[in-house]
């Protein structure tokens, strides 16, 4: 199974690329688990929510994973908002360090494609998660680092939704492909 992750900054249209790729492919998209974990706490994550929000990441990525895997004529991609990238930049960005489990979880887990959502979209507050407007080139740089770092393959998608979804499915076929 190849697996396909959208990442980034806050608020660059992730969730939005991730639904329209599972849409175009036919496939389940694995959600952000952080943004069910703001949603349930009422509040935004604190650094003790760190492992917590990384356990449940992992959790919806193999449940979906296990569904798909079960099911007849299995399709061969998931494409997942997010994955422990996110928590690894977030936790060491707010609380300069990350459990090394997670570190390891992240290695072992990486995905075979990220696409690298651009900040030249709209950003717009929630009131819960979001909190970096006027620093969005600085996190995005921490994601990009981050990626290089790792030696993780991924492309930058920016543009129009309809410009980063038809690059980003160019992408995935490729990646489908083996090119």
């Amino acid at each position: 199974m190849i697996r396909v992750v959208v990442t980034g900054s806050e608020c660059t249209g992730k969730t939005t690329l991730a639904a329209a790729l599972g849409e175009h492919f036919g496939v389940a998209w694995v959600p952000e688990y952080a943004r069910r974990f703001v949603a349930e706490a009422g509040r935004a994550p604190e650094e003790g929510d760190v492992e917590a929000i990384a356990r449940g990441q992992i959790l919806l990525e193999d449940e979906l994973r296990l569904e798909d895997e079960l099911a007849a004529g299995a399709p061969e991609l998931l494409v997942q908002d997010t994955d422990l990238l996110s928590t690894v930049v977030y936790s060491r960005h707010y609380y300069g360090h990350c459990p090394p489990w997670i570190e390891e979880a992240l290695g072992a887990r990486a995905a075979d494609l990220y696409l690298l959502a651009g900040i030249d979209v709209p950003w717009v507050p929630d009131g819960g998660q979001r909190d970096r407007g006027d620093r969005r080139e600085e996190m995005q740089q921490l994601f990009r680092q981050a990626l290089i770092d790792r030696d993780l393959s991924f492309v930058e998608v920016s543009g129009s939704r309809e410009v980063r979804l038809g690059r980003a499915i160019r992408e995935v076929e490729r990646r489908c492909r083996g090119t």
